[in-house]
């Protein structure tokens, strides 16, 4: 609360968007208007405001007499419920010789714009008034920038020991910084993670941001910060359990890990024909995609909830669930259009160690991956508001195979139908309504060469006059 000696000095003040002197002692409405207006602090200044009971325009002392009666009714306006959010106020009664003054300091709202009775009230100046549209809408965007996000916010009951320091220090620095800036840094490691968001110096501790990240013991803070996997046998959560593990840890151990595991312990492959005389390999889950839905669940995950990242694989599907659903400006409606960043400080670490890009493609790459590898679109469910899960099918390796060298076939059916005499490589490209000549080549022609097919210059593979004929073909 202010001083009393300095309370003389704000009377005189030249900040009138700061002061609101009064005599009235009755008009409510008048004082919880300008409370209001304080609270939202349109100038921006984060400066405490002031109502001034007993107090004249030029800045005098009135003369009144402050009873308890006035003093409780201007306390209680904090919490009647008229001013939403309620605003950080205190009330105090100051006693000169030329009488009281009753002050109520208000403090700038973190979380404007504030409301007396649905109408925000702001400071123009030395007046007050009714905010307009976009007045409202500025401060709903400084109401953003006002919270912190969860991971930015200190770990109060972490130290800086509970960091591994040696890491930060030998391998995320250098890669976060260029090695001039490393070497004019001269500042001590707290303040060098301050800058970083990654502790914060306040209240002398490590950020959340710091513990997920680089925490020798995350779990012990954040009793849900691991990733759950559970092999089940058959395709529903009643069959039986046949693998089970837990990763934990920082993120910088626990993604290495994940990525080893997900290639050693999910990824299988066969071979399946592509043609007539060769195989391709293929793959139940393309591993590129598992490991991009596992990095976003450990980027966007609500790291508050006590659900761990589940990843459980079913005979015919994989299902990856995390904690919190669509964050911020992503919505069921604009998936995956829009992206939100519900940890910031933990993605943009998550991008400088190059496990996530943060361009907004994940999903779409994810699809794609999953289309080259010949599995069925991952189905998204974002509709639910605590949690965020994606079904991967794998590929039906009977249906994958017959489609296959079903097309294999058919086109080198119609290419030795074609090439009942001699066709130039345009020619049967034209005719099959291909365009890329070195693949075409290469998945078509050169596999049917010495078996099937012969060329009319053989001496010269690569000519430009080159045909290709059925070999038994006289010409």
């Amino acid at each position: 609360m202010i001083a009393k000696e300095d309370v003389l000095d704000l009377l005189k003040s030249t900040e009138s968007y700061r002061v609101e002197r009064t005599t009235s002692t009755g008009n409510m409405d008048k004082f919880c208007e300008a409370i209001c207006a304080f609270a939202n602090d349109m100038p921006a200044s984060r400066k405490n405001g002031y109502l001034i009971i007993g107090a004249k325009d030029d800045g005098s002392i009135a003369g009144m007499k402050v009873d308890d009666a006035l003093l409780k009714k201007i306390a209680g306006i904090r919490s009647d419920g008229n001013i939403l959010p309620l605003p950080t106020m205190s009330v105090e009664r100051f006693s000169y010789p030329e009488g009281d003054l009753l002050v109520a300091e208000v403090h700038p709202s973190d979380l404007p714009p504030v409301r007396y009775r649905g109408r925000v009230f702001i400071r123009i100046g030395p007046r007050r008034d009714i905010a307009t549209e976009a007045e409202e809408r500025i401060l709903a965007e400084r109401r953003c920038s006002f919270m912190a996000t969860f991971d930015a916010t200190p770990c109060l009951s972490a130290k800086l020991e509970d960091l591994d320091l040696e890491y930060i220090k030998i391998n995320y620095l250098p890669m976060a910084f260029d090695e001039e800036t490393l070497a004019n840094d001269k500042r001590d490691i707290k303040e060098q993670l301050a800058s970083i968001h990654l502790y914060d110096r306040d209240n002398d501790c490590p950020t959340y941001a710091g513990i997920i990240l680089f925490g020798k013991n995350p779990k012990y803070f954040l009793l849900g910060n691991y990733v759950q996997f559970v092999r089940f046998a058959g395709k529903d959560k009643g069959g039986d359990i046949l693998n089970e593990r837990q990763f934990a840890g920082p993120l910088y151990k626990m993604l290495p890990s994940l990525e080893s595991f997900v290639r050693d312990g999910i990824i299988t492959q066969r071979p399946i024909p592509e043609t007539l005389f060769r195989e391709r390999t293929v793959w139940n889950y393309p591993e590129g995609a598992i490991r991009e839905l596992l990095m976003n669940a450990c980027m966007h995950r609500d790291y508050q909830a006590n659900m761990p990242i589940r990843l459980y694989q079913f005979d015919d599907y994989i299902e990856v669930m995390n904690a919190g659903g669509l964050y911020g400006e992503a919505r069921p409606e604009n998936f995956p259009s829009v992206n939100d960043y519900r940890n910031p400080l933990v993605a943009e670490a998550m991008r400088v160690m190059k496990y996530v890009n943060k361009f907004n493609r994940g999903v779409t790459r994810v699809q794609e991956m999953l289309k080259d590898n010949g599995n069925p679109p991952a189905e998204f469910d974002v509709n639910t508001m605590t949690a965020f899960r994606v079904n991967i099918h794998a590929t039906n390796e009977s249906d994958f195979s017959k489609g296959t060298s079903q097309t294999a076939k058919t086109i080198e059916e119609k290419i030795i139908e074609f090439c009942n005499e001699p066709r130039s490589l345009a020619e049967i490209m034209a005719y099959l309504g291909y365009k890329d000549r070195g693949k075409f080549k290469s998945s078509y022609i050169n596999p049917l060469l010495n078996n099937v097919l012969a060329m009319t210059n053989p001496d010269k593979p690569n000519s430009r006059n080159q045909k290709y004929y059925l070999k038994d073909t006289e010409i």
